[in-house]
């Protein structure tokens, strides 16, 4: 079974029309449009990573949500022959009454195209979901591309994860209700840990929490090009992502599942899936697509396509309807996964 639709060519010289930015999408992106990253070939690669950014990433007690998380760094066992992986672990102090409390965990890959990012930049808005569930939150910092390209990135993600499972009580965490997410690149390098866990025998997982995922290196399904020059992160960008990562590979036809999770031709055996992206975001026919083939597989996905989105418009606009929305469908998702 192949793991998703095949891609549709189109011709280069006639812009496609688009689905509109939703108002309060369209003045966010016009209001922040010097701090966004639409188009970036290579060469301007290490300009945009080390662009200032707008705000400089939280210290642990920021991380800390007022004293409801207890915040600590480790440094794990890394893949065969590489270095450490760092990784930020929140575990909630709150309810615990003296007792012992095992924590469900959400495990995340940060964003950043492959080639940018931290495993700090995303996480404020999380933890507040994370802190009205109960919920632990274990980041991880992996390498980036190019300095590290595939597959470094995934196998640190993986190595975080299996390290994470068997530590899991130690840490207040429950080692059976570990869900892994993440957003944009790191949606993607989420979607391959859950992929690894299957193939390999390792950590059983509760969901996978896929945000606005980038999944296909492939980059010509027509959502990629309707969003060309306009929003955030279209196919030029995204082109130059995966190229850090997979070289001159990037679109050819030996690129694995892992680097590339559209690419799995065998979706069966995930864990419930959940999948979201705006309709004006580069990666939305992929993503579709994603959430379809674990249906044609017999497994369980919900996918949310939010009319009038970017890519990351909730990080964009926080506080625009469609962003609450957004947040909202997902800790409603949580809940049911978790039976709360």
């Amino acid at each position: 079974m192949s793991a998703t639709a095949e891609p549709t060519t189109r011709p280069q010289q006639r812009p496609l029309p688009r689905p509109p930015f939703e108002p309060d999408i369209a003045r966010a992106l016009h209001d922040n449009a010097a701090d966004l990253v639409t188009s970036m070939t290579p060469e301007q690669l290490l300009e945009v990573r080390n662009r200032p950014p707008k705000d400089p990433d939280p210290t642990d007690a920021s991380l800390a949500r007022d004293g409801r998380f207890e915040v600590r760094t480790v440094h794990v066992p890394g893949p065969i022959g590489a270095p450490d992986v760092e990784l930020v672990v929140c575990t909630p102090v709150w309810g615990t009454s003296g007792r012992s409390v095992l924590h469900p965990a959400l495990y995340y890959v940060h964003g950043g195209g492959l080639v940018a990012g931290n495993a700090r930049r995303d996480l404020p808005p999380l933890l507040d979901l994370a802190h009205e569930l109960g919920l632990a939150v274990v980041a991880v910092e992996h390498r980036l591309a190019p300095e590290s390209p595939y597959p470094a990135p995934v196998e640190d993600c993986y190595a975080g994860l299996v390290w994470l499972a068997s530590a899991a009580s130690g840490l207040g965490v429950d080692p059976a209700s570990i869900v892994v997410a993440g957003t944009s690149a790191g949606g993607g390098l989420a979607a391959a840990v859950a992929l690894m866990a299957r193939d390999r025998s390792g950590p059983v997982l509760l969901g996978q929490l896929l945000m606005c995922p980038m999944i296909d290196d492939r980059n010509d399904r027509t959502s990629t090009w309707q969003m060309a020059g306009v929003g955030v992160w279209d196919r030029t960008a995204n082109a130059t992502g995966w190229a850090a990562m997979l070289g001159d590979a990037a679109g050819g036809p030996d690129v694995p599942a892992y680097a590339a999770p559209s690419r799995a031709e065998d979706l069966s055996g995930l864990p419930p899936t959940y999948v979201d992206v705006g309709s004006a975001d580069t990666f939305r026919d992929e993503d579709v697509a994603y959430a379809a083939a674990i249906w044609a597989a017999g497994g369980v996905a919900e996918l949310h396509v939010w009319p009038g989105g970017c890519h990351g418009f909730e990080h964009l606009a926080p506080t625009a309807s469609l962003s609450r929305d957004a947040v909202d469908a997902r800790r409603r998702w949580l809940r049911r996964l978790l039976g709360r």
